[in-house]
């Protein structure tokens, strides 16, 4: 028995010390313009999920989806996303599957090492949460927002799509 945990104990400093000497010896890319590899952003949205779901106060919306709380994109991704490492989310093309107390946090607080500021310090309380109802709320808009997006922006909203939510950990 005492091999056993002696074993399990090498195995893991081996994995530990190889993993911090692959990257310290430059084998990770670190440069902004390549896609991340899966198992990092995998990693990396389970922490940023992780930590939302351990931070955020479970609140409700003192802001309603309303027509005029609903504002309108038209789906093409901004030419300077692809410079953000990790690459910038489309929440248009996929919109987030989390609650809303979970997205008010992220608009909030933003996400550490990545292109996602803060908000907090820029935006009043009700405009933050009318993001966050954008957001939790687009593939569900009202008849009115749906037109008004169409008539504006010549493409449908997601909802008018059918479109469903991708994988929790690829936002």
């Amino acid at each position: 028995m005492r091999n056993f945990f002696l074993g399990v104990l090498v195995t893991l400093a081996v994995l530990i010390l190889g993993g911090l000497g692959f990257a310290l010896l430059g084998f990770i890319p670190t440069n902004a313009n390549t896609a991340p590899p899966k198992f990092e952003q995998h990693l990396a949205m389970s922490a940023v999920d992780a930590s939302a779901d351990r931070h955020a106060p479970h609140v409700s919306s003192p802001v309603s989806a309303t027509d005029q709380n609903h504002g309108g994109l038209d789906k093409k991704p901004a030419a300077f996303g692809g410079s953000f490492y990790p690459p910038v989310p489309q929440l248009v093309l996929d919109p987030p599957d989390d609650p809303d107390w979970h997205n008010y946090y992220v608009v909030r607080n933003g996400i550490r090492y990545t292109g996602m500021p803060a908000w907090d310090k820029t935006l009043k309380e009700e405009d933050i949460w009318k993001v966050t109802i954008f957001l939790s709320h687009m593939e569900k808009l009202p008849a009115a927002a749906q037109d008004y997006w169409k008539n504006a922006f010549g493409v449908t909203p997601p909802a008018a799509e059918g479109g469903g939510h991708g994988e929790h950990d690829e936002h």
